[in-house]
């Protein structure tokens, strides 16, 4: 197994060296967009959110720092290279190199093949379970990034979506075997998510992980008792998956938050709502889709409780929330919909308006397995499918973060991995050497003033970096 060491920058020693022709490799600085990404974050203090929060569990062998794996990995998946090779080749821009202070070599020398082999890489990833991994990423986001930020979101958005992997793999650690509603059978995991709205973007502020057996509301039912990022006055926007009324009233009445979320056809309130809706005949126009209709229907608490899918009506119990609800009528197809909510101050077009923001989570579903490569696991252990998601996520998440800055915002609303298709990689004006343990930044200029200065003999060894540029 090839073992790694760290590269440290010294400009001055690794000079002397190129004045004797004593290097290993050179290689042309070179910027895009995630590196101008990674710098923003450099300066936000973002990288050292990783640092302050994540367990170093190599503490007592500092030669290789994790927080350089964490920097180098997360470039990686932002340029959509999810193979751990790929991790040591993120970052070959000078100015993020220098601010970093340290690089990755493999000490056989191979720096044709790469800075780092896999096996390193996963022989350091090891070092970590994959619930610590999941666990970092909560922390990080919850108790370092959102704070420093001084984010705090009041919306959330919470779902779940199916990772799936080859079904004929019987080495995927911990995967599960699930039938759709269409009856097609499927292998993997499934993650929960919590996306946090704030200003025009929305964060992924808190992740669950499981088999894709598990049922959604089985999966996220601890971190909704338990998540510090629901607060009393919040609104939480779930889907049909999350249909619990011991939980709608849980989160009512000990954590003081709102749910939003539709209901079934087979459920008595939703017949008892479309019925008096019938009835009464308001409908107001649908604030945001032509040839629908709404509207307002109270009182629904004692037609949803624990025997909900019962065509009877029962006793109210204590515990039940009062619940309101809007029916949206499709006039073109003639079919219903039916949304409730524990705000009893929310009207009809404001709970309509609320629940459309759900699709936003979909729309990161749809980004991280399109374009981001989530599913595109190298691996079938557990930590290393963990540490593929983890540093996903957290790349997804400085992309978020950097398109609420000045620089980023102009990519607001876009996806990374299409923008970097048709985003012109820069070759900087600078020069990466690699010598022994340590590596120096030479713009072309200094280059070339140093070359001048050496005798023929190692100017004919130096001739083919000019072949680079």
């Amino acid at each position: 197994m090839k073992r790694i060491k760290i590269c440290k920058h010294n400009q001055n020693t690794v000079v002397d060296k190129i004045r004797n022709s004593n290097f290993d490799k050179v290689f042309p600085s070179e910027s895009n967009l995630v590196d101008e990404i990674i710098l923003k974050m450099y300066d936000m203090g973002m990288l050292n959110c990783l640092t302050d929060s994540i367990e170093d569990k190599r503490a007592h062998n500092t030669t290789v720092p994790f927080d350089l794996v964490l920097a180098l990995a997360i470039s990686a998946k932002m340029k959509t290279n999810t193979s751990l090779s790929d991790v040591p080749h993120a970052i070959k821009d000078h100015r993020v190199l220098a601010k970093l202070g340290y690089n990755l070599v493999s000490t056989d020398g191979d720096l044709e093949t790469g800075l780092m082999s896999e096996s390193s890489l996963r022989f350091l990833i090891g070092k970590y379970k994959a619930t610590e991994l999941f666990s970092a990423y909560n922390n990080t986001v919850q108790n370092h990034i959102m704070p420093k930020l001084d984010i705090v979101p009041n919306i959330h958005i919470l779902d779940c979506t199916k990772l799936c992997v080859n079904f004929d793999n019987y080495n995927y650690e911990g995967a599960g075997i699930a039938r759709d509603d269409e009856g097609d059978v499927s292998k993997g995991y499934k993650i929960g998510t919590l996306r946090g709205l704030y200003d025009d973007t929305g964060l992924i502020e808190e992740i669950v992980f499981g088999a894709m057996n598990v049922h959604d509301f089985e999966l996220t039912k601890e971190m909704l008792l338990t998540t510090p990022n629901l607060k009393p006055g919040d609104i939480l926007i779930n889907d049909r998956g999350f249909l619990d009324r011991e939980m709608l009233n849980t989160l009512k009445t000990k954590r003081g938050v709102d749910t939003y979320v539709p209901l079934k056809t087979n459920m008595i309130a939703y017949q008892t709502a479309v019925t008096a809706a019938q009835f009464e005949n308001k409908w107001e126009p649908h604030p945001t889709r032509e040839n629908q209709k709404i509207a307002f229907v109270q009182n629904l608490k004692e037609y949803w409780t624990d025997r909900q899918f019962e065509y009877k009506k029962y006793a109210v119990n204590d515990k039940d929330v009062d619940i309101n609800g809007v029916v949206v009528w499709d006039t073109k197809t003639d079919n219903y919909s039916v949304f409730i909510t524990t705000d009893m101050t929310a009207d009809a077009k404001q709970i309509i308006m609320t629940y459309e923001l759900r699709p936003e989570i979909e729309e990161d579903y749809r980004q991280l397995k399109d374009f981001w490569e989530l599913e595109d696991f190298k691996s079938t252990k557990s930590h290393l499918i963990a540490f593929h998601l983890v540093m996903t996520l957290f790349g997804y998440l400085f992309f978020q973060i950097y398109t609420m800055t000045p620089e980023g915002e102009k990519f607001a609303h876009k996806c990374l991995p299409v923008i970097l298709k048709n985003y012109q990689t820069v070759e900087l004006p600078h020069l990466i050497f690699y010598a022994g343990d340590e590596f120096g930044i030479l713009s072309i200029i200094d280059f070339a003033k140093l070359y001048a200065s050496c005798d023929i003999l190692v100017q004919e060894q130096l001739d083919y970096v000019f072949s680079l540029s």
